[in-house]
């Protein structure tokens, strides 16, 4: 029996997902939840399990392709079954009978770009979406037509239930079409310049969503010099780049800089991090005296635990704290959710969770979603400090220098002491100097003065 593997949900905003990596190919055999194949979404990265043990019998969507949920994406021949060849026969036929019925609704929007997988266009919105209909789309699918000027009405949706895929937005934003008027896309005004270049140019890698963002600061024939390689970015990189470049776009990013001293901290730590471990079953690191000390300093300045709508302020009343995990193939910020609910091994505990299952691609999309304040630790790979950029929708993030021991001075004498460089990068359309300076006295405060047990 023919067992069809399909696309994923992996989330309710989630309509599509890539392909990065088949971990099984044609004819191998497979367990059970074995992994089969690996699937990049706006949200996380994830291992996919097969469906049904048996062998795989063909792989319908090749690496690197963005396809809608639901959409059958390999085929496994089922353990046991038999293995006839007129088997497959009824499959297509039953998958050849829907296809004429888009071409009933396809002359009313011949503009209409069709998907890269192939696959049947789903039927599409009525043409009266500009009535008030709400358009079905991802969050990134409305920031690419935010930022080209695309209106999402006169877009027709080829996804699951008609919505905008990213395939459709990007379609239209290389046609122009859906703009309310202006200039020709940045995409076709590069291409006389490219295909007047001395040499062959390699075409801008990926041709995704990053390309609807990411612009060159000189013509793309002056890249390409000399002797070089071509890499495609990954679909992570992509979607750090989007939102690296959205942030700073949209964030006025100013950087206030603090030196704490963690020597009572780190004299604690080495007291009983191998008691810690043994009675707890998780290892004592110094992130969560900084998750804490966050938590603390959020609760006494809740504008810094906020995001912007508009001409809005969103305060939130739960700290989520965002912890970037750094990954052999990107970046990806898991959430400790309702941190100000956990108490110290509470924190370490799940923050070591989250990190280990970022690195194995076992993280859910809720599990990266709805930060409220962020976290990362450039001082892990020895940096003395560093600016971060702003992780949306968020107004702020601290950043972790690495903690060494120095001369300072104290009453007139000179010690050495375990000292450390904290960074706080904040939007400035809503926190003001005066406030990230207390942000920061009240996170030096709690670790210069710890006071909570850690067992």
């Amino acid at each position: 029996m023919a067992v069809d593997v399909i696309m994923p949900q992996m989330g309710e905003s989630i309509f599509e997902g890539t392909i990065t990596k088949w971990l099984k190919k044609p004819g191998d055999k497979i367990e059970r939840d074995e992994p089969l194949f690996e699937i990049s979404t706006d949200k996380v990265d994830a291992e996919i399990p097969s469906p049904s043990a048996g062998v795989l019998k063909e792989i319908k969507v090749n690496e690197g392709q963005t396809v809608p949920i639901q959409t059958v994406v390999a085929v496994i021949e089922a353990a046991g079954a038999a293995a006839s060849a007129a088997a497959p026969a009824p499959a297509k036929a039953e998958t050849a009978k829907p296809a004429p019925a888009p071409t009933a609704v396809a002359p009313a929007k011949p503009a209409a770009p069709a998907p890269a997988s192939g696959a049947p266009a789903a039927p599409q919105r009525p043409a009266a979406a500009g009535g008030g209909e709400k358009v079905r789309s991802s969050p990134l699918v409305r920031r690419i037509a935010r930022e080209n000027g695309v209106d999402l009405t006169q877009v027709p949706g080829t996804g699951a239930g008609g919505r905008v895929s990213k395939t459709d937005i990007l379609g239209a934003v290389e046609s122009g079409s859906g703009r309310g008027g202006g200039s020709a896309s940045a995409p076709a005004a590069a291409a006389p310049a490219a295909a007047q270049a001395p040499r062959a140019v390699p075409p801008p890698s990926g041709g995704g969503a990053a390309s609807a963002v990411l612009e060159s600061a000189v013509p793309r024939e002056k890249m390409y010099f000399g002797n070089y390689e071509v890499q495609p970015m990954s679909v992570m990189r992509q979607r750090i780049a989007e939102h690296m470049v959205l942030s700073k776009r949209v964030s006025p990013h100013v950087y206030s800089v603090d030196e704490v001293d963690m020597t009572p901290i780190a004299a604690l730590r080495a007291k009983l991090k191998g008691k810690f471990e043994a009675d707890t079953g998780t290892k004592l690191t110094f992130m969560p005296f900084f998750v804490r000390a966050a938590v603390e300093a959020l609760r006494a300045f809740p504008t810094v635990n906020s995001s912007v709508d508009g001409t809005n302020v969103v305060l939130h009343k739960e700290c989520n704290i965002g912890i970037a995990v750094a990954l052999d193939w990107g970046l990806i910020v898991p959430v400790i959710k309702n941190a100000e609910e956990k108490n110290f091994l509470g924190i370490a505990r799940t923050m070591n969770d989250l990190a280990e299952r970022a690195r194995s691609k076992k993280l859910k999309p809720e599990e990266v979603a709805e930060g409220t304040f962020a976290i990362t630790n450039p001082g892990v790979f020895g940096g003395l400090f560093g600016l971060p950029v702003i992780n949306q929708p968020n107004v702020a993030i601290l950043g972790l220098g690495t903690i060494e021991k120095r001369p300072v001075v104290i009453e007139d004498a000179i010690a050495i002491r375990s000292m450390v460089y904290l960074t706080l990068s904040y939007d400035h359309r809503v926190v003001d100097g005066a406030v990230a300076h207390q942000f920061m006295a009240k996170v030096k405060h709690t670790l210069e003065n710890w006071t909570e047990a850690i067992l």
